[in-house]
């Protein structure tokens, strides 16, 4: 599985590309998600999202998604759960304090998100885990948080 997640994170930019294929699918279901009921399909999305996610980039379904905003490295692996950066113990080598043969998660994300389209690196500061969401899709959220955000910028 971490060999995946590595993979995951040099092959950054492709990934990102079928994100937005998948992104564009999920949202033109949103009728469907509607007429079915987001709490009726939340169970088997989450089953799925757990799957691929899961061999993908070891995704801990925290869900609050930020792969397509730190390379495709999922910020959740790492031990201290830190959110916006590496802490200050990583090794000369760039391998984690706690899990000493572990790249540190915050070193590959970096990477990765410099392979992804607008190559900039991670500028984004994140927010802590809001963990009444774990466990639950994070797919199904951008969908309706996208939804929202269209519907809000009609008023």
């Amino acid at each position: 599985m971490y060999a995946v997640r590595r993979w995951s994170v040099r092959h950054a930019r492709f990934l990102e590309s079928l994100y937005d294929l998948f992104e564009g699918f999920m949202n033109a279901l949103h009728p469907l998600w509607l007429k079915i009921g987001y709490d009726r399909v939340e169970k088997p999305i989450t089953f799925v999202e757990r799957k691929v996610k899961g061999f993908m980039f070891d995704c801990q379904m925290c869900g609050q998604c930020a792969l397509s905003n730190t390379g495709m490295s999922c910020p959740m692996n790492c031990p201290k759960q830190l959110q916006n950066g590496p802490c200050g113990g990583v090794q000369a080598n760039g391998n984690c304090e706690v899990i000493a043969d572990m790249p540190c998660v915050w070193i590959e994300a970096e990477a990765g998100s410099r392979l992804m389209r607008n190559g900039l690196g991670i500028a984004e500061i994140r927010r802590p885990v809001d963990y009444s969401r774990r466990g639950k899709s994070s797919w199904l959220r951008a969908v309706r948080d996208k939804r929202d955000q269209q519907f809000y910028a009609r008023d």
